[in-house]
């Protein structure tokens, strides 16, 4: 992942508002959400919400399905796994040693690579 990308990611999830969507989301699994249960569990009025998933499936950290009448939001989890390994991929790169607490890059890879459940 590129510098600007990860930005952009990291700008559309600086919102509360889409940070609490996105969590939903990630919360939800594979399954998703639908879009009137996002409402009603976060409390949002309809039209910011479709403005705050807007932003975020332009950011490609979410996308949306139509099944029939309902629309389902999901969490993209390759793109967020991808944002993660981008930040922690140099993780103690320049430092002689880690302290004792942090963990490697590789160790927190491996701890934080998430599959959406099946």
């Amino acid at each position: 992942m590129k510098v600007d990308d990860a930005a952009a990611k990291l700008e559309a999830l600086g919102n509360p508002t889409r940070l609490r969507i996105y969590r939903a989301l990630v919360r939800a699994g594979a399954s998703g959400l639908a879009v009137g249960r996002l409402q009603d569990r976060l409390k949002i009025a309809p039209s910011t919400l479709s403005h705050h998933i807007k932003t975020l499936v332009v950011a490609g950290l979410i996308t949306q399905v139509r099944e029939s009448t309902t629309l389902l939001c999901h969490a993209n989890y390759a793109v967020m796994n991808g944002l993660v390994d981008f930040l922690v991929s140099e993780c103690c790169a320049d430092a002689r040693e880690c302290d004792s607490g942090t963990p490697t890059s590789a160790k927190l890879r491996m701890s934080l690579t998430m599959k959406p459940p099946q």
